[in-house]
This record gives structure tokens, C-alpha cells and sequence, in this order.
């Protein structure tokens, strides 16, 4: 590729006589004059002292820009925002953070688009910036490369005289312990105190590092991207390399579109389910899809389901965090194994310019002898995917469910109808829920909320006080990566737009299936007819900003919960 092609974008806003200005603005931020001849790289840092997951970032986001220069480009840095999951959860604030997703994947294109980028680095490290930049990447189609922040160590703390290894969910399902009686105070303040030991992403395959595996195994960071300890020489060489790796994309002329087509996408979700990965993937794969304009949809998931098993022992649902899966070697030898097994599509194009194919015949990488991190594909966790796409009565337009197996295949359970996470928390910390119970939080969907609040809290405090085997919940909200038990989200249509989960009573007997793949509600037609008739939509919570936006602009869960173009 031509120099003059390699600055497409730049050159529109740099060069020739009337340009002066805009370069004016840029040597005092370090330009000289030579590096307007060179393409111009973004170096997109979700840096921020708001969550652990991100605070290590502007060293990596340094560590990129040293790339890109030293390969030829002149990087730029600049920030978007991030917000923390694990710390708004359970409360009002919770309702922004699939908002932060947009607003995420709106301001990178935004200063992209802006200021001429020739092409760019991504940094994310926490839930909604790894979508959100893969979003802007897909919407701009520009030579990118995203890089994974990297995933926490594990916490430690004595506890009843036991050493335990202790993650964010560990707090969480402590919350419940400590409500049943099983913590005293100054067993929780400890779990507080030791489970987030530094800089990385919350430990186990929650969404964090469920969706860098989907992003590398899509194709759009280099190997090994999604298991490294983002406080490590690793990750500062991945930092180091994707830089350098963009440059090498401007001259072979690959864009983000070449690497993420209907096979890639197939690609990720082969991995995610392999690791017992997030309920979270769906949504953000969906709204991924539909930013690089690849047809995807949730029934994709229940086919793809069919024939990969789950083979990593990873949290909430197994025993190890993602820091055992990097000291084995971390996605790599997976992906070699599913490969192999003719699983993966092998011919897909990734940011190295290699396919998958010839990456992973690169890599010598095989999981060692004895570990049982990763099980092999003929003694797997289970034989089929743990996401199910669920339809009925209750969720004609579709639903979602983590079912590891480990909580049985199938429920069937008495309606428990709060309008609100606050009120279903009250109750089950107060022991008003009881065995048998389908806790149901309604009015917490995309447009409803708005936002999908994460269920994370309930879900932990059902775990907490023993409920998880005896008591299911479902949600037209949705679930975070740490949550585990007989769980049902993004019931679609939602409560808001007189779904059937708005027109449940107390008491209905509801049934979740996950071989069949049902969720029914025992009410008759006729009832449900008299029950719409008397239905009225509630007032939305904001009528104001950008909740309010979000909520008039949002697609449905089912369809990934986007907001930029129709479906």
C-alpha cells in the first residue's frame, strides 16, 4: 500500500497550506514535523481511577503508542470513559452501565472520525469498554487492534480457620452469608478487605474475560490477548506488539470487516462456550454483529450450542479463576484443540494477517500434563453449551439462561413478582424467599430499567443463604458473568412493552426447561387475555439524559440491545 494510501484519513486534515492550523494544534502535543508525514494512530485508553479493572490502563495505552512509533505511525493517545459494574451494582447506577457500552462505541468513533485517525489501538479492561470498542472499530472499519487489560490475581483471606482463594463474587455471596448468620462482621469485613488484591479484571470467566476471549477468538486482538495478568511483561509486550500491529494492517490493507464476518462471529461464540463463558456474550456479540453489519442472531447461539461442549473448569460455575488458565497457557492451546476437532473455522482472517489456522500453527503452546483447568473434548464439563436460548409463553421473543448442569436441567416453581432488584434483595435477605420460589424482577429491561441491571446481588445472596439449588430467578434485566444458579434473563418482550413477564401474578407456577429449552408460565390464555386488557404501560423512570435516550432508541435484548440504526 501506497504512504499516500496509509494516510487516507489524515492527510484530509493535515496536509496542504490550508491545513496550517491543524497542524499548529499538534506540535505542542508533540508532533514534528516529520510525523505529519506519518499515518496517524489512536491509541483509544479506557484509563480510569474509577474500578481496578482499568486504573493499570494508561501504562498499556503508553506501552501501545511506543508500538505504533517505532513501527512507523505517529500514535496519538486519548481516553474514553469506563464505569464500574462491581461497584454500582445493585444500585441505581447500575441501570448507566450497558449505556456506557454506547457511549463508549459513540466517543471513540467520535474522536476517530474527528481528528482523521488513520487507524488505532483499543485498551479495555473492564465489561462494556470491550464491546463498545470493538463496536467503534466495526463502525469505523479502519485498521485496529484490540488489546485485553489483562485479568486480576486472586485475593486471599483465613476464613473459619480455612485459607481461601477469593474473587469479587466472593463478596457478593458473602453479603448473603453474612444475612443468613453463617459470617460474623469481621468475617465479611475480611472477605472485603483481601478479595481484590490490585489492577485486572474481576477473576473468574465473568464477562471481563469472557468477552476477551470472544474478541480474540473473533480475531481482532493478537493470541493470547484474553489470558494474560494485566500486571505483567506479557502484557506489556501485547500492549507493545498490537501497536506495531496496526501499521502492519494500514500496509496490508485489512480492515476491522475483513476479520469480523458471519465465521468469526461463529468463532467466538465456539469459545465462549468452551469456556463456560457469560450470559453477557450474547447481548455484546449481537450488538457487535450488528455494528460490522453481520447477520447474527440468538437462535445462532442455541445451533452452535449443539456441538461444542463446555471444557473449562473456570468460576462462577467451576473451581478455577482465569489466572490458572494463563499459567497453562492460556486460549491458545484451546483453540488448537478445537481446531483440530474441526470446530473452529480455521480460514478466518485475524489482526496478525494470518488466519486462525496459521496462528495457531505457529504457536507451540499445548496445556500440560495433568492440569484439569481444561478438560480434553472427550471428557468434557458438558457435552453441550451452558447458554440456552429459551422460548414460550413467558418469553415468545426469547431468553437467556446459564445452565452449567450442576443445578439440575429443569425447574418448575411458584412466581415470587417484584418490580424492582431493590425489592427482590430486600426479600431475600430478610428470608421471605424460601425453597420452591421463582423470584421474578420485572421492569428492569433495556427500555423498562432502562439499562438491563445485572442481577448480580440476588443472585449471590440466593448462593449466600444455600438457595441455589432449591430457588430460581428470571429477569427481563440481565445476569453478570459471576452470576451462577437457575437463572433466566433478557426475557423479551420486557415488562415495559406489556411482555408476559408484566403480566405475571404471585403465585403463577412457572417452568424452566433447559433441554427443551422452555420457559412457560401455567396460565391460561384466556387469563393472559384478561390480564393484557387490564395492562397499562407504566410511566418510564426518565423522562431526562441519557438513560432517557438510551431507553427511546434501544433495540430489544434479543436483538443486542443497540441504539445506532434500525433493525
Amino acid at each position: 500500500m501506497s504512504d499516500s494510501d496509509k494516510r487516507k484519513y489524515s492527510s484530509q486534515v493535515l496536509d496542504g497550506a490550508d491545513r496550517a492550523p491543524s497542524r499548529a494544534m499538534l506540535y505542542p502535543v508533540g508532533f514534528t514535523k516529520d510525523d505529519f508525514t506519518k499515518p496517524k494512530i489512536g491509541v483509544a485508553s479506557t484509563w480510569s481511577q474509577v474500578t481496578p479493572c482499568n486504573f493499570h490502563i494508561d501504562k498499556l495505552a503508553k506501552e501501545s503508542a511506543k508500538g505504533v512509533d517505532a513501527a512507523g505511525g505517529k500514535s496519538v493517545i486519548f481516553n474514553t470513559i469506563t464505569i464500574s459494574d462491581g461497584i454500582s451494582m445493585g444500585t441505581e447506577g447500575m441501570k448507566y452501565s450497558l449505556v456506557s457500552r454506547e457511549v463508549i462505541a459513540d466517543s471513540i468513533e467520535t474522536v476517530v472520525g474527528c481528528e482523521g485517525m488513520d487507524g488505532y489501538v483499543a485498551i479495555g479492561g473492564c465489561d462494556k469498554n470491550m464491546p463498545g470498542c470493538v463496536m467503534a472499530m466495526a463502525r469505523m472499519n479502519r485498521a485496529s487492534v484490540f488489546v485485553y487489560g489483562g485479568t486480576i490475581l486472586p485475593g486471599c483471606a483465613t476464613l473459619k480457620g480455612e485459607e481461601k482463594e477469593l474473587d469479587i463474587v466472593s463478596v457478593f455471596e458473602a453479603v448473603g452469608k453474612h444475612a443468613s448468620g453463617e459470617y460474623s462482621d469481621e468475617e465479611l469485613q475480611a472477605v472485603e478487605e483481601s478479595a481484590i488484591p490490585g489492577a485486572g479484571s474481576c477473576g473468574g470467566m465473568y464477562t471481563a474475560n469472557t468477552m476477551a476471549s470472544a474478541i480474540e477468538a473473533l480475531g481482532m486482538s493478537l493470541p493470547n490477548s484474553s489470558a494474560q495478568a494485566a500486571v505483567s511483561d506479557d502484557k506489556m509486550r501485547d500492549c507493545f506488539d498490537a501497536g506495531a500491529a496496526v501499521l502492519h494492517l494500514l500496509e496490508k490493507g485489512i480492515k476491522p470487516r475483513d476479520i469480523m464476518t458471519r465465521k468469526a462471529f461463529e468463532n467466538a461464540i465456539t469459545v465462549v462456550i468452551a469456556l463456560g463463558g457469560s450470559t453477557n456474550a450474547v447481548l455484546h456479540l449481537l450488538a457487535m454483529a450488528h455494528a460490522a453489519e453481520v447477520e447474527l442472531s440468538i437462535d445462532d447461539f442455541t445451533e452452535i450450542g449443539k456441538r461444542v461442549p463446555v471444557l473449562a473448569d473456570l468460576k462462577p460455575s467451576g473451581k478455577y479463576v482465569m489466572a490458572e488458565l494463563v499459567k497453562i497457557g492460556g486460549t491458545v492451546p484451546l483453540m488448537k484443540m478445537l481446531l483440530e476437532a474441526g470446530l473452529l473455522h480455521g480460514d478466518c482472517l485475524t489482526v496478525t494477517g494470518k488466519t486462525v489456522a496459521e496462528n495457531l500453527a505457529n504457536s507451540p503452546l499445548e496445556y500440560p500434563e495433568g492440569q484439569d483447568v481444561v478438560r480434553p473434548l472427550s471428557n468434557p464439563i458438558k457435552k453441550d453449551s451452558h447458554l440456552r436460548i429459551l422460548y414460550g409463553n413467558l418469553a415468545p421473543g426469547g431468553a437467556v439462561a446459564k445452565i452449567s448442569g450442576k443445578e439440575g436441567e429443569s425447574f418448575t416453581g411458584r412466581a415470587r413478582v417484584f418490580e424492582c432488584e431493590e425489592d427482590a434483595m430486600t426479600a431475600i435477605l430478610n428470608g421471605s424467599i424460601v425453597a420452591g420460589d421463582v423470584i421474578v424482577i420485572r421492569r428492569e429491561g433495556p427500555k423498562g430499567g432502562p439499562g438491563m441491571r445485572e442481577m448480580l446481588g440476588p443472585t449471590a445472596a440466593v448462593m449466600g443463604r444455600g438457595l441455589g439449588d432449591s430457588v430460581a430467578l428470571i429477569t427481563d434485566g440481565r445476569f453478570s458473568g459471576g452470576s451462577h444458579g437457575f437463572v433466566a434473563g433478557h426475557i423479551t418482550p420486557e415488562a415495559f412493552d406489556g411482555g408476559p413477564i408484566g403480566l405475571l401474578e404471585e403465585g403463577d407456577e412457572i417452568t424452566i426447561d433447559a433441554v427443551s429449552n422452555r420457559i412457560d408460565m401455567k396460565v391460561s390464555e384466556e387469563e393472559m387475555a384478561a390480564r393484557k386488557a387490564r395492562w397499562v404501560q407504566p410511566e418510564p423512570h426518565y423522562k431526562r439524559g441519557v438513560l432517557a435516550k438510551f431507553a427511546k432508541l434501544t433495540a430489544t435484548a434479543s436483538q443486542g440491545a443497540v441504539t445506532d440504526g434500525s433493525l
